[in-house]
């Protein structure tokens, strides 16, 4: 089978960069798939999870806000941040998932004034690193 060559880059590092089967990412209208020989797009990515497959081997990878860009077999992504399922603190993760719940619950009582979209980014961000660290542990076989 063909291959693609997936990169994702944040502000701080290079995260991967590897020739991949597919690549299925959360893209701002929809998830969507890449394979080898694509034709070329650009499409802006949300907070969310981010997969790929090579060989029976499948990667999970926490991403938000940015863009990627397909073109000669390469899948590229500039994104503010991406995490491997490894990385992740889950127990962290879940403490932010409470603040968010939390914030918007007070939002929603009109108890307090709060940044919304803030807290609704607070909270995606918080669940696409829980379920990377939930599906992604050590890149189990498919």
């Amino acid at each position: 089978m063909a291959r693609i060559l997936l990169e994702i880059i944040t502000p701080e590092r290079v995260v991967i960069r590897e020739e991949v089967d597919i690549v299925t990412a959360p893209g701002i209208v929809g998830e969507f798939g890449v394979l080898a020989h694509h034709a070329p797009m650009v499409a802006g990515i949300k907070i969310g999870a981010l997969r790929y497959r090579v060989g029976d081997r499948e990667e999970w990878i926490a991403v938000s806000g940015g863009f990627c860009e397909i073109s000669g077999n390469r899948i590229t992504f500039l994104v503010e941040t991406a995490e491997r399922a490894v990385e992740i603190d889950v127990e962290r993760a879940l403490r932010a998932k409470e603040r968010a719940e939390k914030r918007l619950q007070e939002y929603y009582l009109k108890r307090e004034e709060i940044d919304y979209a803030r807290a609704r980014a607070a909270l995606q961000r918080a669940l696409a690193r829980l379920l990377v660290a939930e599906k992604g542990k050590a890149g189990h076989p498919r």
